[in-house]
């Protein structure tokens, strides 16, 4: 059957759908129960909705959060070098279905901008209808739609396939990566070239996963050497990198909110927990004892390329190396104890308030390193820690790489600017 004879039977099956008739021919059982989703949440099938936009800062946001941009690079390399042969692109949507990135070929992607296939677009099942991303999302499978198994009949001339993404860490639902072009030149493998390069995704993800735990175990292992007791350093997942005097598990169910101190662990009774860069140490009940999870934090911003933050616990301690960024945000919270907004940070990093986008997404990565020891809304160090700030002897000398309007104003000795309110 050639496209064209394809594309009629189709329309066929889908107006003998939405009228209540015998079909000419069944739709695919997938294709089936999204029009009935469609039907009953009331998605007009001629009228093209679309919801507002993501701006520019918000897509950003996004991106920086979730994990798929650690993906990228193999999606990209699986997929676009035939996208152009192909007249396809790829676009790749987080799990509430908006659109996050979006590359191929020049001509199709100004057909999709008309459709409204476009960066920071909302392609949730619920508002655009039956389509490679949405329902993909829904279904939690790979699916293929073909021209007029699109519920909504502007997207006619397209024919797309999508297939999800999870975390292989947790199995939470990460997104959708898609290919999407005009229905002659879609080829029925397409289906299963896309799968296979969001599987070669997830075992990057894995691969990241282990690399982390080996990390974490290289902090972890020499503090449970020091212990008298039962202990286990955790990722934050829960996934064991190293126990002392337990039977080792591959994951142990950790309670939501963890925080440093009491806490009651299902597969261990209770532990206090200590936060460890990149995860958590956990002492059973028996090492419990009235020193805190964690007393006292030195910010070593002395030398002139490199910087750290040492942590003490009742376990002993260990150091974060910081990169130039996360040493200027460790200096302007260790210098306002209050703590600081987002906002507050941004204008005193980059001299402009509304740059918050990047201030979060940075404060984010140092808080995987320093869970339980910076808290937010203000982000500020926690309430309980000691924090010691260590500066090079020659004022001039601080921070030598920094621009920051903060940092400059501390090398001349000029003290705090105001509040941003």
């Amino acid at each position: 059957m050639d496209t064209r004879e394809a594309t009629r039977l189709l329309k066929g099956v889908r107006a003998a759908a939405l009228a209540g008739d015998r079909p000419p021919a069944a739709p695919r059982p997938e294709i089936a129960e999204s029009w009935r989703r469609m039907l009953a949440g009331g998605v007009h099938p001629d009228r093209d909705a679309r919801s507002r936009l993501l701006s520019a800062s918000e897509t950003e946001e996004r991106r920086q959060v979730s994990p798929l941009r650690e993906v990228m690079p193999v999606l990209r390399e699986g997929l676009l070098p035939a996208l152009d042969e192909a007249l396809h692109i790829m676009v790749v949507a987080d799990a509430d279905g908006r659109l996050l990135w979006r590359e191929g070929h020049r001509s199709i992607l100004r057909k999709a901008d008309r459709l409204g296939f476009a960066v920071g677009a909302d392609w949730d099942e619920a508002v655009v209808g039956t389509n490679g991303v949405g329902t993909a999302l829904v279904t939690r499978r790979p699916v293929q739609v073909f021209s007029a198994e699109h519920f909504v009949s502007s997207h006619h001339d397209w024919t797309c396939a999508g297939a999800p993404v999870h975390d292989p860490r947790d199995g939470r639902l990460l997104g959708v990566v898609d290919v999407s072009g005009p229905l002659a030149t879609m080829h029925p493998a397409t289906l299963a070239w896309v799968s296979s390069v969001a599987r070669l995704a997830e075992r990057e993800l894995r691969v990241r996963h282990l690399e982390s735990l080996e990390r974490l175990r290289a902090v972890g292992a020499p503090l449970l050497a020091r212990l008298p007791g039962r202990a286990a350093v955790v990722d934050p997942h829960g996934w064991t990198a190293a126990v002392t005097g337990l039977a080792p598990a591959d994951r142990v169910a950790l309670p939501k909110g963890l925080g440093p101190g009491p806490v009651w662990v299902a597969q261990l009774g209770d532990c206090v927990a200590e936060p460890l860069p990149g995860g958590w140490l956990l002492r059973l009940a028996e090492a419990r004892g009235a020193a805190p999870a964690v007393s006292r934090v030195v910010l070593d911003l002395s030398g002139s390329r490199s910087w750290s933050a040492t942590v003490y616990g009742a376990a002993g301690s260990w150091s974060q190396e910081l990169s130039p960024r996360h040493a200027e945000l460790l200096f302007l919270l260790a210098e306002t104890p209050r703590g600081r907004s987002a906002a507050e940070l941004a204008a005193e990093l980059f001299g402009d308030p509304t740059r918050t986008v990047t201030v979060r997404a940075e404060l984010s990565r140092v808080r995987r390193h320093l869970a339980g020891v910076l808290t937010h809304r203000p982000y500020r160090f926690a309430e309980d820690v000691e924090v010691e700030l260590i500066r090079p002897a020659d004022p001039a000398r601080l921070l030598p790489h920094s621009t920051a309007p903060a940092v400059i104003r501390a090398r001349l000795g000029r003290g705090r600017a105001p509040v941003v309110p």
